[in-house]
């Protein structure tokens, strides 16, 4: 994946964070960077083994994962240009989970969190 997309959703996950002291920030902040590129880069592993027609394509999804790391949910944000490449893609980022339990700074009240992400499909 390239480092402007995974930046793009390490970003969104940072804007989750709350307040507190600048220490527990930052000790939170890794924390949870480091769970969105081991999810990112588990969805970007398992999509990259596939063979896609449509090489180049950049699909963007929202993916919402549970407190205990099963994938509730996957949905297109911006399609790739083929319905059928979406679909394909985002079976398989289903089927990439379950991960890691997600941080507690990420969990809303409903115990899940979402990550907004752009998935390019073959290269």
């Amino acid at each position: 994946m390239r480092a402007a997309d995974r930046a793009r959703g390490l970003g969104l996950a940072l804007l989750l964070l709350g307040t507190g002291a600048s220490q527990a920030r930052d000790r939170t902040g890794a924390v949870v960077r480091a769970w969105v590129s081991e999810v990112i880069d588990t969805i970007d592993g398992a999509v990259q083994k596939q063979a896609f027609p449509g090489r180049g394509r950049t699909v963007t999804v929202r993916v919402q994962v549970a407190a205990d790391g099963f994938v509730n949910r996957v949905a297109v944000e911006r399609s790739s240009g083929s319905a059928d490449l979406d679909e394909r893609a985002t079976a398989l980022i289903r089927a990439a989970g379950p991960f890691r339990p997600p941080p507690a700074p990420l969990l809303t009240r409903a115990g899940t969190t979402d990550l907004s992400f752009p998935v390019r499909l073959g290269r």
